[in-house]
Protein backbone atom coordinates (compact mmCIF):
# COMPACT_ATOMS: atom_id res chain seq x y z
CA UNK A 1 0.00 0.00 0.00
CA UNK A 2 1.27 3.29 -0.73
CA UNK A 3 1.38 5.92 2.10
CA UNK A 4 -0.12 9.62 1.24
CA UNK A 5 0.22 12.42 3.00
CA UNK A 6 -2.99 14.04 4.56
CA UNK A 7 -4.28 17.16 5.91
CA UNK A 8 -5.77 17.80 9.39
CA UNK A 9 -9.54 17.51 7.84
CA UNK A 10 -8.40 13.56 6.40
CA UNK A 11 -7.90 14.23 2.75
CA UNK A 12 -4.98 13.76 0.83
CA UNK A 13 -2.51 16.28 0.04
CA UNK A 14 -2.72 16.76 -4.00
CA UNK A 15 0.54 17.31 -5.44
CA UNK A 16 0.87 20.20 -6.78
CA UNK A 17 0.33 20.66 -10.78
CA UNK A 18 3.34 21.60 -12.82
CA UNK A 19 2.16 23.11 -16.79
CA UNK A 20 5.28 22.53 -19.08
CA UNK A 21 6.28 25.15 -20.90
CA UNK A 22 5.79 23.39 -24.28
CA UNK A 23 2.12 23.34 -23.20
CA UNK A 24 1.53 27.03 -23.00
CA UNK A 25 -0.49 28.77 -25.53
CA UNK A 26 0.04 32.17 -26.19
CA UNK A 27 -3.24 34.13 -27.08
CA UNK A 28 -3.55 35.47 -30.50
CA UNK A 29 -4.67 39.03 -31.70
CA UNK A 30 -7.91 37.78 -32.12
CA UNK A 31 -8.39 36.97 -28.45
CA UNK A 32 -6.67 40.14 -27.52
CA UNK A 33 -9.04 42.16 -29.47
CA UNK A 34 -12.17 39.93 -27.79
CA UNK A 35 -11.39 40.68 -24.41
CA UNK A 36 -10.70 44.58 -24.81
CA UNK A 37 -14.22 44.28 -26.19
CA UNK A 38 -15.53 42.80 -23.45
CA UNK A 39 -13.99 45.19 -21.09
CA UNK A 40 -14.91 47.90 -22.79
CA UNK A 41 -18.97 46.56 -22.75
CA UNK A 42 -18.13 46.24 -18.85
CA UNK A 43 -16.96 49.78 -18.29
CA UNK A 44 -20.15 51.15 -20.35
CA UNK A 45 -22.53 49.51 -18.11
CA UNK A 46 -21.17 51.45 -15.24
CA UNK A 47 -21.33 54.72 -17.44
CA UNK A 48 -24.64 56.49 -17.54
CA UNK A 49 -25.09 58.60 -20.86
CA UNK A 50 -29.02 59.62 -20.79
CA UNK A 51 -30.94 59.64 -23.87
CA UNK A 52 -27.47 60.95 -25.82
CA UNK A 53 -26.03 59.04 -28.13
CA UNK A 54 -22.61 59.72 -26.99
CA UNK A 55 -22.26 56.69 -24.72
CA UNK A 56 -20.05 57.08 -21.90
CA UNK A 57 -20.15 61.28 -21.78
CA UNK A 58 -17.76 60.80 -24.94
CA UNK A 59 -16.13 64.83 -25.41
CA UNK A 60 -17.50 66.60 -27.86
CA UNK A 61 -15.77 69.39 -29.53
CA UNK A 62 -17.90 72.20 -30.17
CA UNK A 63 -18.23 76.62 -29.73
CA UNK A 64 -18.81 77.06 -25.63
CA UNK A 65 -21.90 76.39 -24.39
CA UNK A 66 -23.23 77.30 -21.39
CA UNK A 67 -25.07 75.39 -18.93
CA UNK A 68 -28.48 74.98 -19.72
CA UNK A 69 -28.51 76.19 -23.21
CA UNK A 70 -27.55 72.66 -24.40
CA UNK A 71 -30.59 70.54 -25.49
CA UNK A 72 -28.33 67.31 -24.17
CA UNK A 73 -28.52 68.76 -20.56
CA UNK A 74 -31.96 68.23 -19.60
CA UNK A 75 -31.33 64.88 -19.21
CA UNK A 76 -28.63 65.73 -16.36
CA UNK A 77 -31.46 67.40 -14.44
CA UNK A 78 -31.81 65.98 -11.32
CA UNK A 79 -35.42 66.90 -9.49
CA UNK A 80 -35.86 67.59 -6.05
CA UNK A 81 -37.97 65.59 -4.24
CA UNK A 82 -38.25 67.26 -0.29
CA UNK A 83 -35.45 69.67 1.08
CA UNK A 84 -35.13 69.75 5.08
CA UNK A 85 -32.67 71.92 7.05
CA UNK A 86 -30.40 70.28 8.95
CA UNK A 87 -28.59 73.05 10.69
CA UNK A 88 -29.20 76.82 10.66
CA UNK A 89 -26.43 79.63 11.68
CA UNK A 90 -25.34 83.13 11.74
CA UNK A 91 -24.18 82.70 8.14
CA UNK A 92 -25.21 79.63 6.50
CA UNK A 93 -27.77 77.14 6.61
CA UNK A 94 -27.33 73.20 5.78
CA UNK A 95 -29.76 71.22 4.23
CA UNK A 96 -30.58 68.05 3.31
CA UNK A 97 -32.38 67.46 -0.35
CA UNK A 98 -33.82 64.18 -1.76
CA UNK A 99 -33.69 64.17 -5.48
CA UNK A 100 -34.40 61.97 -8.35
CA UNK A 101 -31.58 61.29 -10.57
CA UNK A 102 -31.80 61.20 -14.41
CA UNK A 103 -31.86 57.69 -14.21
CA UNK A 104 -34.90 57.15 -11.79
CA UNK A 105 -32.67 56.58 -8.74
CA UNK A 106 -33.13 58.28 -5.71
CA UNK A 107 -30.47 59.96 -3.90
CA UNK A 108 -29.92 62.75 -1.53
CA UNK A 109 -27.20 65.88 -1.64
CA UNK A 110 -26.29 68.07 1.21
CA UNK A 111 -25.97 71.62 0.30
CA UNK A 112 -24.92 74.58 2.22
CA UNK A 113 -27.12 77.29 1.88
CA UNK A 114 -25.74 81.17 1.90
CA UNK A 115 -26.87 84.52 1.19
CA UNK A 116 -24.09 85.45 -1.18
CA UNK A 117 -21.44 88.03 -0.99
CA UNK A 118 -19.02 90.34 -2.60
CA UNK A 119 -15.60 91.18 -2.87
CA UNK A 120 -13.51 94.33 -3.85
CA UNK A 121 -10.16 94.36 -5.68
CA UNK A 122 -9.45 98.18 -5.15
CA UNK A 123 -6.83 99.74 -7.39
CA UNK A 124 -4.71 102.40 -6.11
CA UNK A 125 -3.63 105.04 -8.76
CA UNK A 126 0.07 103.93 -8.57
CA UNK A 127 -0.71 100.61 -9.17
CA UNK A 128 -1.14 99.22 -5.56
CA UNK A 129 -3.98 96.51 -4.76
CA UNK A 130 -5.99 96.71 -1.58
CA UNK A 131 -5.26 93.48 0.58
CA UNK A 132 -6.61 92.31 3.99
CA UNK A 133 -5.07 89.91 6.39
CA UNK A 134 -7.44 87.89 8.39
CA UNK A 135 -6.98 84.60 9.90
CA UNK A 136 -9.34 82.29 8.79
CA UNK A 137 -10.25 79.38 11.47
CA UNK A 138 -11.73 76.73 9.16
CA UNK A 139 -7.93 76.79 8.29
CA UNK A 140 -6.41 77.83 10.74
CA UNK A 141 -3.74 80.07 9.34
CA UNK A 142 -4.06 83.47 8.50
CA UNK A 143 -4.69 84.31 4.63
CA UNK A 144 -4.37 87.22 2.58
CA UNK A 145 -7.35 88.25 0.57
CA UNK A 146 -9.12 91.01 -1.42
CA UNK A 147 -12.10 92.98 0.68
CA UNK A 148 -15.30 91.30 0.75
CA UNK A 149 -18.33 90.49 2.77
CA UNK A 150 -21.86 88.54 3.35
CA UNK A 151 -24.70 90.22 1.36
CA UNK A 152 -27.60 91.09 4.01
CA UNK A 153 -31.00 90.23 3.47
CA UNK A 154 -32.35 91.86 -0.01
CA UNK A 155 -28.98 94.33 0.16
CA UNK A 156 -28.04 95.02 -3.51
CA UNK A 157 -24.60 93.37 -4.42
CA UNK A 158 -22.84 97.29 -5.40
CA UNK A 159 -24.40 98.75 -2.39
CA UNK A 160 -22.68 96.35 0.15
CA UNK A 161 -19.38 96.53 -2.00
CA UNK A 162 -18.98 99.73 -1.00
CA UNK A 163 -20.41 99.11 2.54
CA UNK A 164 -17.66 96.37 2.96
CA UNK A 165 -14.85 97.97 1.15
CA UNK A 166 -15.35 101.19 3.69
CA UNK A 167 -16.08 99.07 7.03
CA UNK A 168 -12.76 97.10 6.41
CA UNK A 169 -10.52 98.92 4.83
CA UNK A 170 -11.78 102.62 5.45
CA UNK A 171 -11.42 103.33 1.60
CA UNK A 172 -13.73 105.02 -0.29
CA UNK A 173 -14.38 104.36 -4.14
CA UNK A 174 -14.95 107.52 -6.82
CA UNK A 175 -15.46 104.36 -9.27
CA UNK A 176 -17.14 101.00 -8.92
CA UNK A 177 -17.13 98.01 -11.90
CA UNK A 178 -18.46 95.17 -12.14
CA UNK A 179 -16.37 92.45 -12.97
CA UNK A 180 -18.12 89.33 -12.76
CA UNK A 181 -20.39 87.01 -10.33
CA UNK A 182 -18.44 83.42 -9.52
CA UNK A 183 -20.28 80.50 -7.47
CA UNK A 184 -17.77 79.63 -4.52
CA UNK A 185 -18.15 75.68 -4.82
CA UNK A 186 -20.87 74.41 -6.34
CA UNK A 187 -20.60 71.08 -5.60
CA UNK A 188 -22.06 72.36 -2.35
CA UNK A 189 -23.22 75.63 -2.05
CA UNK A 190 -24.96 77.89 -3.68
CA UNK A 191 -23.01 81.12 -2.63
CA UNK A 192 -22.00 83.54 -5.51
CA UNK A 193 -20.04 86.14 -4.95
CA UNK A 194 -20.08 89.34 -6.98
CA UNK A 195 -16.43 90.54 -7.89
CA UNK A 196 -16.19 94.68 -8.51
CA UNK A 197 -13.01 96.63 -9.67
CA UNK A 198 -13.10 100.17 -7.14
CA UNK A 199 -10.57 103.09 -8.48
CA UNK A 200 -10.36 106.46 -7.43
CA UNK A 201 -9.61 105.92 -3.81
CA UNK A 202 -9.67 107.68 -0.94
CA UNK A 203 -8.79 106.72 2.53
CA UNK A 204 -10.18 107.26 5.90
CA UNK A 205 -10.71 104.83 9.44
CA UNK A 206 -12.06 101.30 8.93
CA UNK A 207 -14.67 100.27 10.70
CA UNK A 208 -14.28 96.51 10.93
CA UNK A 209 -17.10 94.38 12.87
CA UNK A 210 -16.71 93.67 16.46
CA UNK A 211 -15.55 90.08 15.92
CA UNK A 212 -13.36 91.38 13.13
CA UNK A 213 -9.68 91.93 14.00
CA UNK A 214 -7.62 92.45 9.96
CA UNK A 215 -4.49 94.41 8.95
CA UNK A 216 -4.77 96.12 5.52
CA UNK A 217 -1.40 96.22 3.04
CA UNK A 218 -1.34 98.03 -0.30
CA UNK A 219 0.72 95.60 -2.95
CA UNK A 220 2.13 95.92 -6.65
CA UNK A 221 -0.48 94.29 -8.51
CA UNK A 222 1.79 92.46 -10.02
CA UNK A 223 2.94 91.02 -7.35
CA UNK A 224 -0.36 89.81 -6.48
CA UNK A 225 -0.41 88.41 -9.60
CA UNK A 226 3.11 86.23 -9.57
CA UNK A 227 2.39 84.89 -5.94
CA UNK A 228 -1.50 83.77 -7.66
CA UNK A 229 0.29 81.68 -10.61
CA UNK A 230 3.33 80.74 -8.13
CA UNK A 231 0.27 79.15 -6.20
CA UNK A 232 1.36 81.02 -2.76
CA UNK A 233 -2.27 82.91 -2.83
CA UNK A 234 -4.73 80.06 -2.32
CA UNK A 235 -8.24 82.43 -1.55
CA UNK A 236 -10.61 81.76 -4.67
CA UNK A 237 -12.03 85.42 -4.70
CA UNK A 238 -8.68 86.96 -4.80
CA UNK A 239 -7.37 84.48 -7.45
CA UNK A 240 -9.90 85.73 -9.92
CA UNK A 241 -9.79 88.95 -8.73
CA UNK A 242 -5.94 89.27 -9.58
CA UNK A 243 -6.42 86.96 -12.56
CA UNK A 244 -9.09 89.03 -14.11
CA UNK A 245 -7.84 92.39 -13.37
CA UNK A 246 -4.47 91.12 -15.27
CA UNK A 247 -6.55 89.68 -18.09
CA UNK A 248 -8.11 92.84 -18.61
CA UNK A 249 -5.02 94.90 -18.41
CA UNK A 250 -3.69 93.14 -21.09
CA UNK A 251 -6.58 93.45 -23.85
CA UNK A 252 -6.19 96.71 -23.46
CA UNK A 253 -2.81 96.67 -24.17
CA UNK A 254 -2.12 98.81 -27.52
CA UNK A 255 -1.32 96.09 -30.37
CA UNK A 256 2.25 94.68 -30.76
CA UNK A 257 2.51 96.47 -27.27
Amino acid sequence: MVERDVREDGLPIQPDTIIEADAYTAPSLDDLREAAQEMRASAKAFAYAGGSSDAGGLPVERDLVLGGDDPRDCELVEEPISEDTLFSGAIFDVSRIHVTLPNGHGSVRDVVRHPGAVAIVALTDDGRVCLVRQFRAALGRVMVEIPAGKLEPGEDPLACAERELLEETGMVAERMAFLTTIATTPGFTDELIHLYMATGLSFGPAHPDEDEFLNVDLVPIGELIDAVLDGRIEDSKTVCGALICDAVAHRLEPAGA
